[in-house]
């Protein structure tokens, strides 16, 4: 049985400058009817717990099931209402500095529903919050600022849009190439072709994986994934020669490791470990 709670929190101009703050959050057991033709003055998130409601955006209506929410920016005009005897909604507000360029980088739906399995943070996160809710001070300036961090993160994470499966499904699912690529970055054979017969799926769908869950193609995480290698072996070693650093993280050509080096890091090898001193 949920219990409602609900916290509005002081909002300083220390508040204001920071990256994100939090400005309410709480569990209504009973939801009213809302229309907010203005929309509301910061960054609004509201998901069912229990029952269901509906829930107006840009014209458009959607039933909100459990584990389903919408988030919506400042001033976006909507309405929702329940749609079943009791409707119980878990809601949290933010605004802040930066709150926009956050919100875009993250790339999350705006306005538009995100779902997420019954056994994953978000489906607990008004139980969570419930708990640990002590005095509003709690909450304000970083420490909410945090807050807000966290659930956008386990937004990003979990939340589905338009059917397609959460970030954490996909990178379960690419579990079995990032452990190849752990034990076998120093093999010269590995590459897209092998990477695919693990998952036993075609290489262009592999790359639409990758390019889905990390915005680059499987070979070329491998290529950093060696770069990074490279460099805990160059200041673990430093009597090691370049060439044979290169040979121990897959390059076969040492001049193609240092040109695609200093590509990634800005810097040659050699340029790398002095810079980092002994």
């Amino acid at each position: 049985m949920s219990t409602s709670y609900g916290r509005h929190f002081v909002t300083t101009e220390w508040d204001r400058a920071l990256p994100l703050h939090l400005t309410s959050v709480g569990l209504v057991e009973h939801q009213s009817p809302i229309d907010r033709e203005q929309g509301f003055g910061s960054y609004h998130w509201l998901h069912t717990v229990e029952g269901c409601g509906q829930f107006t955006v840009n014209g458009t209506t959607t039933k909100l099931l459990p584990n389903e929410g919408i988030l919506m920016r400042t001033g976006t005009p909507h309405s929702y209402w329940p749609d079943s005897e009791r409707w119980t909604t878990w809601y949290m507000t933010f605004d802040g500095a930066l709150a926009n360029p956050i919100a875009a980088s993250l790339e999350l739906p705006m306005s538009q529903p995100l779902s997420w399995s019954d056994d994953c943070p978000l489906a607990f996160i008004h139980e969570q919050y419930g708990e640990k809710f002590g005095y509003s001070f709690d909450f304000a300036g970083v420490n909410g600022s945090l807050e807000v961090y966290s659930f956008l993160a386990l937004l990003k994470k979990y939340g589905q849009s338009s059917g397609q499966p959460s970030l954490s499904k996909g990178h379960e699912r690419l579990k079995p190439i990032y452990l190849l690529i752990e034990e076998r970055y120093g093999d010269p054979t590995l590459g897209l072709d092998r990477m695919a017969q693990v998952l036993d799926i075609s290489p262009q769908y592999l790359n639409k994986l990758f390019r889905t869950n990390w915005g680059i193609s499987p070979y070329q995480y491998l290529v950093q994934f060696r770069i990074q290698k490279s460099k805990e072996l160059l200041l673990a070693d430093r009597n090691r020669t370049v060439k044979e650093i290169a040979a121990d993280v897959g390059f076969q050509d040492d001049s193609h490791f240092v040109h695609t080096f200093r590509k990634l890091s800005g810097t040659t090898p050699v340029q790398f470990r002095s810079l980092f001193g002994k």
